[in-house]
């Protein structure tokens, strides 16, 4: 488990994929306080640490998830694990809510409503919106109260779910951005195989050489799927912010700036590759993606590292062998790294008794402790959020099948932390993210990669203003 320090003071050491259909609405929360057991007016306090001691009988806690497939299993273990070692005492009844942006809208009427659960899992730009609502307790407020250790917790994971070294909510399943690529291909290319291109240009002359139209042995030399997550990567690659206010770390962001010029070097470059023939338009269907990389029609692709599994599976069947860099920055030199997606946990504070409140705090810890982690990501493949995961026996031995995953292991460790890594804080990024896809959808289909994506941009602006009206 989590240790507790002896010592006091405020912890200092916790510096720091996606539907668009998030909608932005007024948060209607009055009267939402009170409540029995304690429960604070917003939510904000960690209860007495005794308070589950003084409850009678078993404490049940609601655990709202978004996980499916094999993931829901390998959660489905892990609470039947944590209910058998706390039997008697506290008991964790797991519902799966629906995927990210069903189970925030269904948490939405809840709140309406006062049934809110003990804990929910919610993903990471959902966050802002987590945050303003003041539902929560954040996961500071417990750690401080317990003077607890928190130091085998990634830092570069905990660093997007926390403002001024307060960390909201607690990380837990997490991916991040790879370049994935066809080492066969780049053998039958005259291409070093050991050498993956890391930045824009060198994406380019790999794919001159890759591609059919220049008599290479793959369709395209590159490909990936209109998707916003990875074009908020190479910004944050390149050291800048995606939002203003300090990518709202500062404050609240009053615009999105993926029409600087950054970005939209990004865009042009993409554009062009399509246009020479160079990369495949797949349009925004990540699976379509994929599959063309799966197939061997593409040789370069950029994708979460979740797809580790599948693409390994496929090279193996394929016959090919797989390759996996860390994600390309827009220019070689640059200092910064990608961000972190994924899924945090949250505990609700309001109309919540402080019994359940504690419950849910054990269970939080559990979840996030190192032999837990270790089942989780080698059972999902999500990143642990736990450093002590990595030297688990298990955790050892499946990187060991799968040594492509230490990729993202340093690519983790060796991303600085910053704002601009941080991402970005906004009650509407689902729609911003949707905006930027717009943005370059239309740049691949011929449009002036600057107009489009100003369009873009502006096109949010409305949308960030009645969200922050609707909040203060």
């Amino acid at each position: 488990m989590l240790t507790t320090k002896t010592t006091t003071g405020r912890l200092r050491g916790l510096r720091y994929a996606v539907p668009a259909g998030f909608a932005a609405v007024s948060l209607v929360l009055a009267g939402c306080g009170g409540g029995d057991g304690g429960s604070s007016a917003d939510g904000a306090k960690a209860p007495s640490a005794d308070a589950l001691k003084k409850a009678d009988g078993v404490t049940t806690v609601s655990f709202w998830h978004a996980m499916d497939g094999k993931n829901a299993e390998v959660l489905t273990k892990l609470v039947a694990d944590f209910n058998a070692a706390h039997q008697g005492k506290i008991q964790v009844k797991a519902t799966y809510a629906g995927k990210y942006d069903d189970a925030i809208t269904k948490y939405k009427a809840a709140i309406q409503s006062k049934s809110t659960p003990d804990v929910i899992q919610t993903y990471d730009i959902g966050s802002r919106f987590m945050i303003d609502a003041k539902q929560t307790v954040p996961m500071q407020s417990f750690i401080d109260r317990d003077k607890l250790d928190v130091s085998d917790l990634q830092p570069n994971i905990t660093g997007y779910y926390s403002i001024d070294d307060k960390l909201n909510s607690m990380p837990f399943n997490t991916s991040m951005p790879v370049l994935y690529y066809n080492k066969t291909l780049f053998k039958k290319a005259g291409l070093d195989p050991e050498k993956a291109p890391q930045d824009l240009a060198s994406i380019r002359a790999a794919a001159e050489k890759l591609s059919k139209k220049n008599g290479g042995p793959a369709d395209y030399g590159f490909g990936a799927a209109i998707y916003g997550w990875l074009l908020e990567q190479f910004i944050a690659t390149d050291g800048k912010e995606y939002c203003d206010q300090g990518n709202g770390r500062d404050g609240k962001a009053t615009k999105v700036q993926f029409d600087s010029p950054e970005s939209v070097q990004v865009v042009t470059w993409w554009q062009k590759l399509v246009k020479d023939g160079l990369a495949a338009n797949t349009g925004r269907d990540t699976k379509a993606a994929q599959a063309a990389f799966k197939s061997g029609q593409l040789a370069i692709n950029l994708e979460s590292t979740g797809q580790l599994g599948g693409y390994s599976e496929a090279a193996k069947e394929g016959g090919w062998e797989l390759g996996a860099a860390p994600y390309p920055h827009i220019t070689a030199g640059t200092t910064g790294g990608p961000i972190i997606g994924g899924a945090s946990l949250w505990i609700d504070g309001v109309n919540h008794k402080d019994a359940n409140k504690e419950a849910a705090w054990q269970f939080v810890k559990f979840l996030a402790d190192p032999k837990s982690q270790a089942t989780w990501h080698t059972g999902t493949g999500y990143f642990p959020i736990s450093k002590g995961a990595l030297d688990d026996p298990v955790d050892v031995a499946y990187r060991k099948a799968n040594p492509l995953f230490d990729v993202a292991v340093k690519q983790l460790q060796d991303t600085k932390l910053s704002k601009a890594t941080q991402g970005c804080l906004l009650g509407v990024m689902p729609q911003a993210r949707k905006a930027s896809e717009d943005g370059l959808e239309s740049a691949l289909n011929g449009a002036d990669p600057q107009a489009a994506m100003t369009k873009a941009a502006k096109s949010v602006e409305p949308q960030i203003k009645s969200y922050n009206d609707s909040t203060k």
